[in-house]
């Protein structure tokens, strides 16, 4: 896929760094979610969460989750169902 889908940018994503990584491969909805919550609720504001999924749907569900919670989806590749976000957890006010 090329361009944009939902508003973010696809980049290859081998080489970024991340403080914790998740693996929701297998997993349906919501469990994906449930899952980066709770890893995001292992990590300081500011460091950087990698999550690999199979739910084609979670690419929808992690844009909206990141919006509605304020974190920063700062990129994801699909690899041939494979999907892989890094999400960057949010300062708290």
């Amino acid at each position: 896929m090329h361009g944009q889908m939902l508003g973010i940018l696809f980049q290859r994503s081998n080489n970024m760094h991340y403080d914790h990584e998740i693996d929701a491969t297998g997993l349906k909805c919501p469990l994906p979610i449930l899952r980066c919550k709770k890893g995001l609720s292992e990590i300081q504001p500011d460091q950087i969460l990698k999550i690999i999924a199979t739910d084609p749907g979670s690419k929808k569900d992690f844009d909206a989750f990141c919006r509605q919670t304020g974190h920063e989806l700062l990129s994801l590749e699909d690899d041939h169902g494979v999907i892989t976000f890094f999400i960057k957890k949010r300062h708290l006010n």
